[in-house]
């Protein structure tokens, strides 16, 4: 089975790639913006044609698209998630490979739930938050366009390799420089959200499974469960072996709740963080996993504990 794979280098991409080189029936070309791609191709400037005449000459069985931003303004956002992905579907309209797509979505197209609610995928989206409708817009282009296609929602990735800029990323910074000065106590702020976090490598799997099977649509890839925040920073002080105390800051507004909620930026240093959501989802996210389980005989394996070993990992790395 020839595999394309959009986004090889990216934080999933890597992952995907991994799962799918494992497999001894694929072969894998990578395409990106990169020096490490097969091939250099930046979707968000390249024309459908030009696309077209590669999958043509490629004629690959499977397309998987990684490829995208979580940061940046509404029209960066919306190049690179949205624009990327009509690239996408128009080159494969166009070319005669009959490729599948799988295309990686986002939680954050659901935008807020009902705490102590799991969403499913027949839930309505109302993203918050420009991320969340820039990758909203990239899924209603795939389930119209007439493709043989998957969509696979994935919730909060956790695991090696994590973002620095992440919930999860910036605590275990937040941890490493605490334990590094010998610090006795930690102040965090931001603590109370609730997430679904699923490991990377359980991503790929769910990748992987994606396309080998039939299954169009939209699937949702998270654990099933929601877990606040404060609690993984306490499993995290556990695996990091950090003794001190951890004072969560919640009830004060002020630059410290940026400490987890949101990549860092010269104002939170000076101002209060006017969103204390910034991926838009509210203080509550878990989704209903049942659709994967049924159409792609995929579980999560990995638990929160293994993903936070990780990211610690990496991080007590830089001490």
């Amino acid at each position: 089975m020839r595999v394309l794979l959009i986004g090889a280098n990216g934080y999933l991409g890597r992952f995907v790639a991994d799962r799918l080189l494992a497999d001894p029936a694929v072969q894998l070309t990578a395409l990106g913006r990169g020096d490490d791609a097969d091939v250099r191709f930046d979707l968000a400037s390249g024309s459908p044609g030009a696309l077209t005449r590669f999958l043509d000459a490629v004629h690959p069985g499977v397309v998987v698209n990684c490829a995208g931003a979580t940061r940046g303004g509404a029209r960066e956002l919306t190049r690179h998630n949205t624009v990327a992905v009509a690239t996408v579907c128009e080159a494969l309209r166009r070319s005669g490979c009959g490729a599948r797509l799988v295309q990686i979505g986002c939680g954050a197209e659901y935008g807020p739930s009902q705490p102590g609610s799991s969403t499913a995928e027949d839930a309505v989206p109302r993203p918050g938050g420009p991320y969340g409708v820039s990758k909203l817009a990239a899924t209603e282009l795939v389930l119209g366009s007439g493709l043989d296609a998957v969509v696979l929602r994935v919730f909060s990735p956790a695991g090696p390799g994590t973002p620095a800029g992440s919930p999860l990323g910036r605590l275990a910074e937040a941890m490493r420089r605490a334990m590094q000065s010998g610090d006795g106590e930690l102040k965090l702020g931001g603590l109370g959200v609730q997430r679904d976090f699923i490991d990377v490598r359980d991503v790929a799997r769910a990748v992987h499974a994606a396309s080998l099977s039939a299954a169009q649509g939209v699937i949702n890839i998270g654990s099933g469960r929601a877990v606040r925040l404060r609690d993984a920073a306490a499993v995290l002080a556990r695996v990091a072996g950090y003794g001190g105390a951890l004072h969560e800051l919640d009830g004060h507004p002020g630059p410290l709740r940026a400490t987890i909620g949101h990549p860092r930026s010269e104002s939170d240093h000076v101002a209060p963080v006017a969103y204390p959501y910034p991926d838009g989802c509210g203080s509550w996210q878990q989704a209903d996993v049942r659709t994967a389980r049924d159409r792609l005989g995929w579980r999560p394996r990995i638990n929160l504990e293994e993903s936070l070993a990780d990211i610690w990992m990496e991080a007590a790395c830089r001490i």
